[in-house]
């Protein structure tokens, strides 16, 4: 639920005001002035509240909606209850997800934890460090030699940012997070306890054990891009390891060094990504993947949850499996597995 403790709606809308901004269709006018000052699942809903529904598989609740608006696509409408404002939209969820970031703006960018503006008193910031007015460095954090910092980033306590690393404007940077050997764009957001540019797993065989090959390559995090909490990307050996405009990286998701992930992508938690491989623009990867090194993953292609990937995906497919395998292929092994353990289970039965 939305607890305005928390989360205090910016200000109250009309149904009238959601149609016109997020372009949908209110099916009946007489409900324009219907007041919306909360977002709700449609199971739940509530007074003053907007909800969504979209799927063939959700139409069973419009009936009993308990709301002041829904979204949902133009053949849903005539189930919805009488007195509810509905609003048509090809993409609901979309449309919803808008007006939540209109609603709660301070649930769609993490901002400052203590409440400073400017440079605390508390933080460490090096002489030589460049922090441009209208940035944010909260206390505990510390800024390294030569580091730079653009107007309106926020780094939040205890955060540490390595000599000579650049931060972009407009971004966040979470508590307990480090950050060396970097260069970040504009808009990144970067959960607490990420840690990005330490030394990727390299090691090669010695007389008396692994000996390290150092590794001198960079992070580069292009604009709009999001990573999670407790996630990692190594910095490249001697080429760079790059993340792509825009890209969404979820929690507890490792990167290692040399990696190169599109524009646009979205990469699922506790995934694990070995070095060097390529990655397309507009994948997507389900939760747990696992991806051997030297790998290309085409554009568009979507990876299935806890697959592990041993060769290349062209662009545009669905794989999945353990081994991963075309996602056809896969379910036609299954169903033969399937028959296979009923036809001996009925041959035990007999015996």
């Amino acid at each position: 639920m939305t607890d305005p403790v928390f989360f205090a709606p910016s200000r109250r809308y009309t149904a009238g005001e959601v149609a016109n901004l997020t372009g949908s269709t209110l099916v009946d006018s007489a409900h324009s002035d219907v007041s919306i000052e909360a977002l709700a699942p449609a199971s739940e809903g509530g007074a003053h509240a907007l909800v969504f529904v979209d799927g063939s598989r959700n139409v069973a609740l419009m009936p009993s909606l308990r709301a002041a608006a829904v979204l949902c696509p133009a053949d849903f409408a005539a189930k919805a209850p009488a007195g509810i404002a509905v609003l048509t939209h090809p993409r609901p969820q979309q449309a919803f997800a808008y007006v939540g970031r209109l609603l709660f703006p301070t649930a769609a960018m993490p901002g400052p934890m203590t409440g400073e503006t400017g440079v605390s008193t508390r933080a460490y910031v090096d002489p030589s460090a460049h922090v441009e007015e209208g940035a944010i460095i909260e206390a505990g954090a510390v800024i390294g030699p030569r580091a730079a910092i653009g107007r309106g980033t926020v780094v939040a306590p205890n955060a540490v940012i390595g000599q000579s690393c650049q931060i972009g404007r407009d971004g966040y940077i979470g508590p307990g997070t480090s950050i060396q050997y970097a260069l970040i764009g504009n808009r990144v957001i970067i959960h607490g306890g990420a840690r990005i540019g330490q030394d990727g797993f390299g090691f090669v065989a010695g007389a008396k054990g692994p000996e390290r090959v150092p590794q001198i390559g960079r992070v580069i995090i292009q604009d709009d891009v999001e990573i999670g909490s407790n996630s990692t990307v190594d910095r490249g050996a001697m080429s760079d390891t790059i993340i792509g405009q825009g890209t969404k990286i979820d929690n507890l998701v490792q990167i290692a060094h040399n990696v190169r992930i599109g524009r646009n992508c979205i990469v699922a938690g506790l995934s694990g990504i070995s070095g060097s491989v390529i990655v397309g623009d507009n994948v997507t990867m389900g939760g747990g993947v696992g991806l051997a090194d030297h790998l290309t993953i085409g554009t568009g292609a979507k990876l299935a949850a806890r697959s592990g990937f041993m060769s290349n995906v062209p662009a545009g497919e669905i794989w999945g499996g353990y081994p991963a395998q075309p996602m056809a292929e896969a379910m036609r092994e299954i169903a033969a597995l399937r028959r296979l353990a009923r036809t001996r289970k009925q041959g035990d039965g007999n015996g």
